[in-house]
């Protein structure tokens, strides 16, 4: 399967790689170069919000067209982006002329993300074949999932090596390499007829509500992604508070995360033909949620990493093979309104749970707020564990 889904998934690795190198690119450039951290925020919102109003018409147009060239449209928003944040750096003398630039190439990276992530999932639903759909949706989550890990550290060696323009125009290269790795595959278009966009919206939410399993699945996805938006508020303040870690310590540890989040998927990766999905997803949620309400109490950097080390473990496996339940449960008419209603959950809960961890952290302190938050998921988790019927009977 992999040697023959090789190209796409090489493609996936390098887009989603140069993807997050923009999007910690701006924030970071934002706070050490620009010196603005109001604009860091809004630079984040504007990596992250496109998607909540273009990701719908998104998920409708993968099944009006090959997905394949919404690919390259996306990643084309992304290589401007990146070449935009280069010029600024470049050809402007002042920080502060460069704040315009920096947005636009922030909302450039917003609209990429609002149609490579449906897109991407819509074409692995036609280059995988039907009994290959469960394990070739781990993997490629499993190549997010990496994707997230690698943009920070490839920051930090093109900074080293080239500084701010070895970044921006090496994410740009990534974008090429990744367009020209789709070359080798081919997606179509669904050739029947379509109504209006919004009329097809609804179709894809309809079939979403009138399939029990495929309901619960999105619902606990929305669950699963409640931890993360905390996670990225929280630990950095956990770090420098808490633990007392010093710059490169506290680098170290964030990256433990993008780690676990990895062992999590190669986890659900063996276990794809092996375990119950339902209930290993919701006994993998319960466990983030409770070793993340742990986390409020530690003083140690070791248990504090233990504890990260379960969060992002238990994380990625949930989220994994609940991204493999909706590929397989999604019909190949309704499939790119379906899988964009779990990207645009897989971006929007996150930073909505950021904002309120933020406001816990400023009005408690990142003790009761990790508390609050870890108890929040694992009494979610509970709730869904009672009345999640379908959920509970998934076998995979």
């Amino acid at each position: 399967m992999f040697k023959r889904l090789g190209w796409f998934y090489l493609s996936c690795l390098a887009a989603f790689t140069a993807g997050h190198m923009i999007n910690y690119g701006v924030i970071i450039y934002a706070q050490e170069v620009i010196r603005a951290d109001l604009l860091s925020g809004l630079a984040f919102g504007l990596c992250f919000g496109p998607p909540l109003l273009l990701g719908w018409p998104a998920g409708a147009l993968c099944d009006r067209l090959a997905p394949g060239r919404l690919i390259h449209a996306a990643q084309a928003s992304f290589f401007v982006a990146a070449l935009l944040l280069w010029w600024a750096d470049a050809a402007l003398p002042t920080p502060a002329q460069r704040v315009p630039a920096l947005l636009l190439a922030a909302l450039l990276a917003g609209v990429g993300w609002s149609f490579v992530a449906p897109a991407r999932m819509a074409a692995l639903g036609q280059v995988a074949r039907p009994e290959e759909i469960k394990p070739a949706s781990v993997l490629f989550n499993l190549l997010v999932m990496m994707g997230f890990g690698l943009g920070p550290l490839a920051i930090a060696l093109l900074r080293r090596a080239a500084g701010w323009p070895g970044v921006f125009l090496g994410a740009a290269a990534l974008f090429v390499l990744a367009s020209a790795a789709l070359l080798a595959v081919r997606t179509r278009a669904s050739g029947r007829m379509h109504g209006a966009l919004v009329a097809e919206v609804r179709e894809g939410l309809a079939a979403v509500a009138a399939r029990p399993l495929l309901r619960e699945l999105m619902l606990a996805a929305t669950t699963g992604y409640l931890a993360m938006g905390p996670m990225t508020v929280l630990l950095p303040k956990l770090a420098s508070t808490r633990l007392g870690l010093a710059e490169l310590q506290r680098g170290a540890f964030l990256g433990a995360l993008a780690l676990a989040l990895i062992a999590g998927g190669l986890l659900a990766l063996a276990l794809t033909r092996r375990a119950h999905h339902g209930r290993s997803i919701l006994v993998a949620t319960g466990v983030a949620g409770i070793a993340l309400a742990s986390l409020g109490w530690v003083g140690t950097a070791g248990a504090a990493l233990a504890l990260l080390a379960a969060v992002g473990m238990a994380g990625g496996l949930a989220l994994s093979l609940i991204v493999a339940g909706i590929q397989a449960q999604a019909p190949d008419a309704l499939r790119g309104r379906i899988v964009s209603l779990y990207t645009i959950v897989s971006q929007v809960v996150p930073a909505a749970s950021g904002v309120a961890a933020g406001a816990l952290v400023q009005a408690f302190g990142v003790g009761t707020a990790l508390l609050a938050c870890g108890a929040l998921l694992a009494a979610a988790t509970a709730a869904n564990a009672v009345w999640m019927r379908a959920l509970r009977m998934h076998r995979g």
